[in-house]
C-alpha cells in the first residue's frame, strides 16, 4: 500500500460537556500536530478554531442527558475534514447574524467564513443525530505520517 493510500483518521467519543468539548479541541490540535500541522501553523489553528466552536455547538444545543457526542478528523487528498456529531437530530444550526453586544450566536458564522465547505448531515443509520463537518484545503503535496 502506498503512503497516499493511508490516509490519518481520528475519531473519539467525548462526554457532552464543556470539560468534554475543551478536551475535544485540544485532541485535535495534538493529532493535527502528529500529522505534520504544528501547532501555530495555519492548518493547525484554523481546525481546532472550527473543533473548538462545532464542539461547543454540540454540547450547547446538541446535549441529550446520557449521550456523548463524536468527533471525526480526516485527511483526504488535499483537505482536513473534521465532523461533530450530537444526538439532537432535530436541532438544525443556521449562521445568523446577531447583534454587536449579543454575547453568543457567531460560531457557525466564523467556521463559514474559515471553511473551505461546511455543512449539516443526518448522522446515519449506526449513530442517532446530526453531523456537522467542515473541510480546510491544506497543499496536495502534503502526505502526513500515520
Amino acid at each position: 500500500m502506498t503512503a497516499a493510500a493511508v490516509r490519518p483518521r481520528f475519531a473519539m467519543r467525548f462526554t457532552s460537556t464543556p470539560r468534554g468539548a475543551r478536551l475535544a479541541r485540544r485532541l485535535v490540535a495534538r493529532r493535527l500536530a502528529d500529522w505534520g500541522h504544528p501547532y501555530g501553523a495555519e492548518p493547525n489553528e484554523t481546525m481546532t478554531l472550527i473543533a473548538g466552536e462545532l464542539t461547543a455547538n454540540a454540547v450547547r444545543h446538541g446535549h441529550v442527558p446520557g449521550r456523548d457526542f463524536r468527533v471525526v478528523l480526516t485527511c483526504p487528498p488535499g483537505l482536513l475534514r473534521i465532523e461533530v456529531t450530537d444526538t439532537r437530530g432535530e436541532l438544525r444550526p443556521a449562521c445568523r447574524v446577531t447583534g454587536p453586544d449579543t454575547e453568543n450566536g457567531r460560531g457557525l458564522l466564523l467556521v463559514s467564513q474559515l471553511a473551505e465547505r461546511w455543512a449539516v448531515t443526518t448522522a446515519g443509520p449506526t449513530y442517532p443525530g446530526k453531523t456537522v463537518w467542515a473541510e480546510v484545503s491544506v497543499p496536495v503535496s502534503f502526505v502526513p505520517a500515520s
